[in-house]
């Protein structure tokens, strides 16, 4: 094809030509002293066309031949480029393919061909790449000594100039082996270091939750816990599990009552509506000798009874029966109401048999306190407590026997 094309252009070429200069009688004079050159006009015109092109090819030449020794430290300083990322995919790929050992080499090579360049212009971003992915193979091959090494001297090339490629990547690589490393307090420096809208990705948060949780920083994971479920970082059932397990550490790691109650106020409303956090935090308050306060947390969740499930059921009653001291008569109607919706929930027939008891409710609560007691899936504290309290009512009824067997049966599950 290529050739018919080119056929077709020397044909037109000449067509041209032999139309144009087939019939051209002028001539050119050039006089000079005494002396006169005469050329036909045909001739003049192909000589200064050839002499043009002479010209023009000379000074190609000319520059072909002055430029020489630029272009030839180009081509090295290409061969050395090439060459750098030839070992730098290498060791991606080594790397990718589990061997760290050649992955560590390779990132070696390529940094020991790129600062070997002859231009002294060395790819700074390269080096950063290379420097990275050696510490990362040498973190995998558990050489802490010499990753750091190799993570100091990319964030000392992160520090010269503008930021570019790697630089972030160089504080999330740190802060993950940090976090491996169980050094959660240099994971969050390192996080902080971050840009604000880099320390907002997913990533970022989803290492400093992991440190914050290593660091027993259970409010300040619970927070960063709610913005990766904002960003969609865990699926909302595995986002309302992780939640519910942070207010309760938090919750846990009070040591005093105005603590617990910091915590419980610094929880989100969500949070304090969980009846499993509700509960936690009402036994909590009622260990430090503040059943009163235990119960104003559980009210919320005793009124909203009907739409929570069994489990959570259970968890409210069992919390209440430990903040059940001085428990008023505006629970006894929410008491009667889950017995009659919920007859064969055990922890809810303790909590109301407790109930009646502290209310000096003997004939109502007897009933009840039997059921629980004799409940084989009901806690065993629960069913502890039920006994005890049907020794106490033995011992209002003067009935020693019964109070002493009631004693017998708590005791034996201690």
């Amino acid at each position: 094809m290529r050739f018919v094309v080119w056929l077709v252009v020397l044909s037109v070429v000449a067509a041209v030509a032999a139309t144009m200069l087939g019939r051209n009688d002028g001539w050119v004079s050039l006089y000079w002293g005494g002396w006169r050159l005469e050329f036909s006009l045909n001739l003049f015109v192909l000589g200064v066309a050839a002499t043009c092109v002479v010209l023009v090819l000379a000074m190609q030449a000319l520059s072909s031949l002055a430029t020489l020794p630029r272009r030839s430290r180009e081509w090295r300083a290409l061969r050395h480029e090439r060459a750098a990322h030839a070992a730098l995919r290498e060791a991606l790929g080594e790397y990718l393919g589990a061997r760290y050992t050649r992955s560590n080499k390779a990132a070696q090579r390529s940094l020991a061909i790129e600062q070997a360049r002859p231009d002294q212009h060395a790819d700074r971003d390269l080096q950063v790449l290379a420097h990275l992915l050696s510490a990362a193979s040498l973190h995998r091959l558990q050489d802490r000594r010499l990753r750091d090494e190799q993570m100091q001297r990319a964030r000392a090339l992160r520090r010269v100039g503008p930021a570019r490629v790697g630089d972030d990547g160089a504080l999330l690589l740190a802060a993950e082996w940090a976090v491996d490393d169980l050094d959660p307090g240099r994971a969050l420096e390192l996080l902080a270091e971050l840009p604000p809208g880099v320390a907002r990705r997913t990533q970022a948060l989803r290492l400093r939750l992991q440190a914050q949780r290593l660091a027993a920083q259970s409010l300040e994971a619970l927070r960063t816990a709610r913005l990766l479920a904002k960003h969609q970082g865990f699926t909302p059932l595995a986002a309302r599990g992780l939640l519910r397990t942070l207010a309760l550490q938090a919750l846990g790691d009070a040591r005093d009552v105005d603590q617990l109650q910091r915590v419980w106020q610094q929880l989100e409303p969500a949070d304090r509506a969980d009846p499993h956090v509700a509960a936690h935090a009402a036994r909590r308050a009622a260990a430090f000798g503040r059943p009163a306060l235990a119960r104003t947390w559980l009210k919320p969740s005793w009124e909203a009874l009907a739409r929570l499930d069994a489990d959570e059921r259970e968890q409210l009653a069992l919390a209440l029966i430990d903040a059940v001291e001085g428990i008023g008569t505006e629970w006894l109607p929410w008491l009667e109401s889950a017995l009659d919706a919920h007859p064969g929930e055990p922890a809810l027939v303790a909590a109301a048999g407790v109930a009646f008891a502290e209310r000096l409710l003997w004939g109502k609560a007897a009933g009840p306190l039997e059921q629980a007691a004799r409940a084989p899936l009901l806690a065993a504290s629960a069913r502890r407590r039920a006994w005890r309290t049907l020794a106490v009512l033995a011992t209002e009824q003067g009935d020693a026997d019964r109070a002493a067997a009631c004693e017998r049966a708590a005791a034996a599950l201690d």
